[in-house]
């Protein structure tokens, strides 16, 4: 599965990708991310977060941890976090790639989300994304303009 989303930011560049770049900024604006929490990792490690994500569809509920890492970063442009557990166990790769760049409006922001399991099938991760997304560029701007 892979959802693209796009919003425009009356912001520069660089205070968009200051908020795309911190994975702790993502519970204020896209509800789906319910906790981040920051990992202590070696000196020569990237640094990684504890992500959990909660999400309702109808009466149905579901919630994923995942450890994250930033294996990209391109500043102000380019950010990418990826799955990266410890535990020694195979796990489905979920990438959030985020790119912004300069517009007419101030930036641009344009976020993938690929997601390779089947935990969420039948259109139920698509559903639940979809409103995120409707729901989290309102937010974002939000906290942009703060």
């Amino acid at each position: 599965m892979d959802i693209t989303a796009t919003v425009e930011a009356p912001v520069g560049v660089e205070k968009l990708f200051s908020v795309v770049a911190d994975l702790t900024t993502y519970p204020q604006w896209l509800s789906i991310v319910h906790q981040v929490t920051p990992e202590s990792t070696q000196s020569n490690e990237p640094t990684a977060w504890l992500v959990e994500l909660r999400g309702k569809v109808g009466p149905f509920a579901r919630s994923k941890r995942l450890r994250m890492i930033q294996s990209t970063c391109e500043s102000p442009n380019l950010v990418v976090f990826e799955r990266r557990e410890i535990d020694g166990r195979k796990h489905s790769p979920w990438v959030l790639t985020a790119q912004v760049g300069a517009s007419d409006a101030g930036s641009n922001l344009t976020v993938n989300l690929h997601y390779g399991g089947t935990l969420f099938t039948g259109g139920v991760l698509e559903r639940l994304l979809a409103d995120q997304i409707v729901q989290g560029r309102a937010r974002l701007l939000t906290v942009l303009q703060a």
